[in-house]
């Protein structure tokens, strides 16, 4: 019998897929209208919708294992409504959802960071340090908890 949670038979591709999905999927569970970009040259994978008045942008990033994540400056401005995604890939296990809003990064830490790379060849980043380290950092973010905070704001 093949194994369920066997992320590495995924190519890259196929695993950004099922994260993204998987985000839109529990974001429908708790009532949001879902609404797919029809092209992602802004940084947005998709939209959701509370009411007719109150939406969010979200960018979802998948990883295998604990590792580094970031998002470009000159896509991921810092603002209310734009949200992100962190689904963490570990072999054999349920994938692990994070919802970050991004004015988080207007307070970094040892988990948020800001990268501007003056100087250099990289463009500026918001990173995220994902490490057995910052675990309990990010608990704050586990998804059920964050859409709750979503939700008792309507």
């Amino acid at each position: 019998m093949m194994e369920k949670y066997n992320w590495n038979r995924l190519n890259n591709l196929q695993l950004g897929r099922y994260a993204e999905y998987l985000a839109k999927m529990e974001f429908t569970l708790y009532g949001f209208d879902v609404y797919t970009a029809e092209v992602d040259d802004k940084g947005i994978d998709f939209i959701v919708r509370l009411s007719s008045n109150r939406y969010y942008d979200i960018q979802v990033k998948s990883i295998r294992g604990l590792n580094y994540i970031f998002f470009p400056k000159d896509k991921f401005y810092l603002r209310y409504n734009l949200l992100a995604v962190i689904v963490i890939f570990i072999e054999g296990k349920a994938p692990n959802l994070y919802l970050i809003p991004s004015t988080a990064w207007r307070e970094t830490d040892a988990l948020l960071v800001s990268h501007d790379y003056e100087g250099k060849k990289s463009k500026p980043e918001w990173g995220l340090n994902l490490s057995q380290k910052n675990l309990p950092l990010l608990d704050e973010f586990l998804f059920d908890k964050a859409v709750q905070r979503l939700l008792d704001h309507r």
